[in-house]
Parts: C-alpha cells; sequence; structure tokens
C-alpha cells in the first residue's frame, strides 16, 4: 500500500520552493565570487562548489555546498557559517540566497551548506523518524539527516584552518528549526546563531541550554508558514532566561524575502561574537567522515 504523505509538510514544501523560485528572480544573484570564478590556488577553488562525499551510514554519496572566500589564505584561521536549507530545497539553493555569499566574501567567511540527507529531513528536530513523507524514506530519516549535517562540519574542520571559536549556524524554515536543535543538542560548539523564520515544534524551554550563546532571529511579520506569533514565545523565553540576543520582524514580510534582506544584520551580528571557552567546556568535533570529492 503506498504511503501517504502528510499534507501539511507536502503543503508547506510547496508553498516553500515556489516561493524561493518566484522570489529569488526579483534579487540580483550573480555576484564575482560566485561559481563562474574558480581560480585553484594551491589546490583550492574560491567561490561556490558543489561536493560529496562518502556517507557511510546511508549507504551512499551525499551532496552538500561551500563557499571559499577569494581572501583564503591557509596560514590564517576562518569563521565559519553552516547554513540549513529549508523543506523542499538544497544546498545549492540557499548557498544562492541573494546576499548569504556575498556577506561571506566581503567579512571573509566560510559557507558550508549540507544536505541533511534529503530535503525534507528535518536535521533531527522532528526526532529520529524525522516526518517521512514519501515512498523510500528511510526508518530513521531524522536522525540521518542531523548526522548528515555534524559529518560535513568534521569534513569542513578537517580540510581547512576553520577557527573553533567562530563556529556559526543558521537555517531558514526547516533550517531554523534545524538551527535551534542542533545548537540545544551540541551547545558547545557555536559562536553563534541565527534562526530565520524557523519552524520548530518543540517547547522553547529547551533554550536553557544554550543560554551562554548569542541568538540574531530574523522574522517576517506577515509570514504566512511560520506565524511570527511562534517565533515570539521562542524570542521571550531569550528574554526570560536574559539571553543575548537580537530580535528582527520585518513589517509586513513574508516567508523568504527577510531572509534575503537581512543578511548583512546577521554577519555583523556574527562578526561581534566569537565564543568564550569559559563557556564551552569539552567541545568535540564531531564524527570526521571521508575526504569529500569535489564536483566542478
Amino acid at each position: 500500500m503506498r504511503h501517504k504523505p502528510s499534507s501539511p509538510f507536502v503543503v508547506a514544501r510547496a508553498a516553500f520552493v515556489a516561493l524561493v523560485l518566484s522570489v529569488a528572480g526579483q534579487f540580483a544573484l550573480a555576484s564575482p565570487q560566485e561559481e563562474t570564478q574558480k581560480k585553484p590556488v594551491s589546490e583550492v577553488a574560491f567561490g561556490i562548489q558543489k561536493r560529496t562525499y562518502d556517507f557511510k551510514e546511508a549507504g551512499k554519496d551525499m551532496e552538500y555546498a561551500l563557499f571559499v572566500p577569494s581572501s583564503y589564505d591557509k596560514a590564517k584561521k576562518w569563521p565559519l557559517v553552516v547554513a540549513l536549507h529549508g523543506l523542499g530545497s538544497n544546498p545549492q539553493q540557499i548557498i544562492r540566497y541573494p546576499g548569504l555569499t556575498q556577506q561571506a566574501e566581503k567579512h571573509g567567511y566560510f559557507v558550508v551548506a549540507p544536505m541533511g540527507y534529503n530535503s525534507r529531513g528535518w536535521y533531527g528536530s522532528l526526532g529520529k523518524r524525522g516526518a517521512r513523507g514519501q515512498r523510500g524514506d528511510p526508518e530513521n530519516l531524522g536522525e540521518l539527516s542531523e548526522k548528515d549535517v555534524m559529518n560535513v562540519l568534521a569534513i569542513i574542520r578537517d580540510e581547512f584552518p576553520i577557527d573553533d571559536n567562530r563556529i556559526y549556524l543558521m537555517g531558514h524554515s526547516m533550517g531554523g528549526g534545524g538551527t535551534w536543535h542542533l545548537a540545544i543538542k551540541y551547545p558547545e560548539i557555536w559562536a553563534g546563531l541565527a534562526p530565520i523564520a524557523p519552524a520548530i515544534y518543540s517547547s522553547a524551554e529547551s533554550l536553557e541550554k544554550i543560554k551562554h550563546i548569542p541568538v540574531i532571529v530574523v522574522q517576517g511579520e506577515k509570514d504566512l508558514l511560520v506565524p511570527a506569533s511562534r517565533t515570539r514565545k521562542w524570542v521571550a523565553k531569550m528574554k526570560e532566561l536574559g539571553m543575548e540576543h537580537t530580535y528582527i520582524e520585518v513589517p509586513n514580510g513574508d516567508h523568504i524575502r527577510p531572509a534575503f534582506q537581512k543578511q548583512p544584520q546577521i554577519f555583523e551580528f556574527f562578526n561581534k561574537h566569537h565564543k568564550s571557552a569559559k563557556n564551552t567546556p569539552g567541545e568535540a568535533k564531531g564524527n570526521a567522515a571521508t575526504k569529500p570529492t569535489p564536483k566542478p
């Protein structure tokens, strides 16, 4: 008997993809550092790269996207942003969000965008099974989605001189929910967080575990997919806990445009916050995976 997808997730996925495709065309996507400008220097290509690695637990190659700033120098340590895509999206879409790599180039950041196993894995935020919505989804979709992110993070930290005190987590929609989840589960890693229109269904009480991590939250006032009222509850809890945070609610903002428009503010926020060693004892890099195989 064919498994019938859960209708709310199917509707949300379709709406998210349609919005991304329609709105992205209204913004300037091209920039000098994007994939047309891959200049190999010491075997390192600059700009956006599509890569894969051997995801052993899943039994297949898994793609991810990487952005390397043109100012890269292997003798220095570099900040890293991990960017989590939304439902129905993929690494190649989020890394091309207008403003994301432009700001990363301007401020000298690496950006990596994992797949999260597939376009509906939820990065573990819905539990081990995730939101299995299509035939063939593994029983442990949520678990694999989370592990994919941690594998990719370990790969980049192993391959490049990433500053352990400047690793940031950003996500949009489903990826925003994943940002909350992975921050709470691995609080020792992150120097700052940027959940954008975060689709999260757990309790804000868990913020107690990450009250030491600075957070910038971006939300559209008129978002029909992730209501601002839901995000405000998490913001209120951060205020109650005395967390260092910035909340940007875009007047009349929808689900997509604020994610593009507020990239400058997100990077300015990240620039101000480095991880404090006293707040993050016993950090682990996660499970390293095999060396990635870059694809042109």
